[in-house]
C-alpha cells in the first residue's frame, strides 16, 4: 500500500501536526506502509529529521496568496510558479505571515474550501497532476479539514480514497470572525461529501467536528495520537524547589497568559517555598509582544526572577526541559483537540494539570496522570495545582502511572497501527463505511 500524506507546513516554527504527521510517517513506513510526505504553503519544521520520503513543496504559499489576490498569477506558466515555490523564499516571506489580516486569511480560506471553483484551481491542477505522474498512491491522506477542498479533483482523476485527519482546526475556523467563519464552515459542510473517511486525534474531537460539519457517524473514526518513546523516561522530579513547567506555542491561545497569572496567585500565597516556573516552547515573531508582556507582568509582581524562558527547543532539549519540572500546565484557551504536550509530559514522569474539557478529561481518564481545573478559572487552578505540588507522594505516583500508560497506549506504534487498520478497511473492496473508531 502507498500513502500520499498531504501537511500544510508552517516555515518557521515547530506545529504540533507537523510533529504528529512527520511521525505517524516515520512510522507507516516501518511497518511497511510506503508514506510519503508532501509540504504544502511552506515548508514544514519538525523536532525531529524529516521523513526521507518528503516531496518537493506544492500548493506554494506566495502562489496561493498570489493567486488569491491578482488575477494574473492564475494564469501564469508553470516555469515561474516554482520560482515562487522556492523553500527558501518561503521560508523568509513565513516570518511575514502574522501580518496576514484576518481578512485575507477568511478569504483565502474560503476560496481553498471552493477547490477548482475556488481562486487556486490552477494549484490544484499542479498537484493533482504532480499525485499522477510521481505520487501513484493508493489512498491520499489529508492533515486537516482545511484541504477538504481538494479532495474532489483527487478522487475524481486518480480513483483512489481520500481520508482527511481532524486535529483542531475548528478554533481556527472560529477564529476567522464574521462573515468568513460561517461562511468557511458552510463550504467545509459541503465539500465533507467528497471526502471518504474523517479521523480524528482523539474520540472528543471526532464527536465534536461529526456534530458541527453534520457529518453522518460512519464518516468519522478516531485513533489517538502517538509519541516516538526514544529518550524519554522517569525524570529526578525537582521537588526542592518545585518547578511548574509550560510547554507549547508561547501565545495567548494556549493559555500561557492564564498560567502566568497562576503562578503569581501560588507565589502570593507563599505555600510552596521556592516555586519556579519553567516555560518552554514555539515562539515566532508575531509571539514576541506577548511574551514580553508577560515577562513584564511578573516583573511587576516582583517574581520574574523565579520564571524562565525558553523558545524554540530541539527535540533533545525538549526532551530535557520536560525532565526537569515538577507538573505540567497548559491551561489552553480552548477546547484542546488532543495536546501532544501531555503524552509528552507524562511519558517523562512528569504529572500534568489541564482544563477540564476538550481532550483532556479523556486523557487524564485514560493515564491517571493528573488533575483536572474549572477552565479559565484561575482560583480552581491555583487550588489544583497546589495540592500537587505540596504532594510529592501523589505526583509521584501519578507521573509514574501516567509515563506507564503512555507507554501502553500512546506510542507512534500505536498510532500508525490504528491508521493502517482504517486504511485497510477503507481500501477494502465495497466497503468504505467504518461503523467502529479503530486504535482507541
Amino acid at each position: 500500500m502507498r500513502v500520499v500524506q498531504l501537511t500544510p507546513g508552517t516555515g518557521n516554527f515547530y506545529c504540533g501536526a507537523c510533529v504528529r504527521d512527520n511521525a505517524l510517517a516515520h512510522e507507516l513506513n516501518a511497518l511497511g506502509c510506503e508514506t510519503l510526505t508532501v509540504p504544502l504553503y511552506l515548508p514544514m519544521v519538525t523536532d525531529e529529521p524529516a521523513d526521507d520520503g518528503m516531496q518537493p513543496i506544492l500548493f506554494g504559499g506566495l502562489n496561493v496568496y498570489l493567486q488569491e489576490k491578482i488575477a494574473l498569477f492564475r494564469h501564469t506558466p508553470r516555469w515561474l510558479d516554482k520560482l515562487f515555490d522556492n523553500p527558501k523564499l518561503l521560508r523568509k516571506l513565513s516570518d511575514r505571515a502574522g501580518m496576514t489580516s484576518a481578512k485575507e486569511l477568511g478569504e483565502m480560506t474560503l476560496s481553498s474550501l471552493k477547490g477548482m471553483d475556488g481562486k487556486q484551481a490552477k494549484e490544484i491542477r499542479h498537484l493533482v497532476d504532480w499525485l499522477k505522474e510521481y505520487g501513484h498512491p493508493d489512498i491520499v491522506l489529508l492533515s486537516n479539514c482545511l484541504l477538504s477542498g481538494l479532495a474532489k479533483q483527487i478522487r475524481a482523476e486518480l480513483g483512489v480514497p481520500v481520508l482527511n485527519t481532524l486535529q483542531g482546526e475548528d478554533g481556527y475556523l472560529d477564529s476567522l470572525g464574521d462573515p468568513y467563519s460561517d461562511q468557511c464552515w458552510s463550504a467545509l459542510k459541503h465539500v465533507a461529501n467528497d471526502v471518504d473517511l474523517f479521523i480524528a486525534v482523539s474520540p472528543y474531537y471526532g464527536e465534536t467536528m461529526k456534530s458541527r460539519m453534520s457529518l453522518p457517524d460512519h464518516k468519522v473514526v478516531a485513533v489517538y495520537n502517538g509519541i516516538k518513546l526514544a529518550g524519554y523516561g522517569p525524570s529526578q522530579r525537582p521537588d526542592n524547589p518545585p518547578v511548574l513547567g509550560y510547554f507549547a506555542r508561547l501565545y495567548p491561545a494556549k493559555g500561557l497568559d492564564q498560567l502566568v497569572d497562576t503562578f503569581i496567585r501560588l507565589k502570593e500565597r507563599k505555600s510552596i517555598p521556592g516555586l519556579k516556573l519553567k516555560a518552554g516552547g514555539t515562539a515566532t515573531p508575531s509571539d514576541e509582544k506577548f511574551i514580553r508582556e508577560q515577562k513584564m507582568k511578573l516583573d511587576a509582581a516582583g517574581f520574574l526572577g523565579d520564571v524562565e524562558f525558553v523558545e524554540n527547543l530541539s527535540h533533545e532539549d525538549k526532551i530535557e526541559f520536560l525532565k526537569s519540572l515538577t507538573v505540567l500546565s497548559v491551561p489552553t484557551a480552548y477546547a484542546e483537540s488532543f495536546g501532544l504536550y501531555v503524552i509528552e509530559a507524562l511519558a517523562s514522569g512528569v504529572p500534568v494539570v489541564q482544563p477540564a474539557e476538550g481532550a483532556f478529561p479523556d486523557l487524564i481518564e485514560e493515564t491517571g496522570g493528573g488533575l483536572l481545573f474549572k477552565p479559565r478559572d484561575t482560583e480552581d487552578h491555583a487550588d489544583t495545582l497546589e495540592k500537587l505540588l505540596l504532594d510529592v507522594t501523589l505526583a509521584q505516583e501519578m507521573g509514574e502511572r501516567g509515563r506507564l500508560e503512555v507507554n501502553e497506549k500512546f506510542t507512534v506504534r500505536k498510532m500508525a497501527e490504528g491508521m493502517i487498520e482504517v486504511f485497510e478497511r477503507v481500501s477494502a473492496p465495497g466497503d468504505h463505511s467504518i461503523q467502529a473508531a479503530a486504535g482507541v
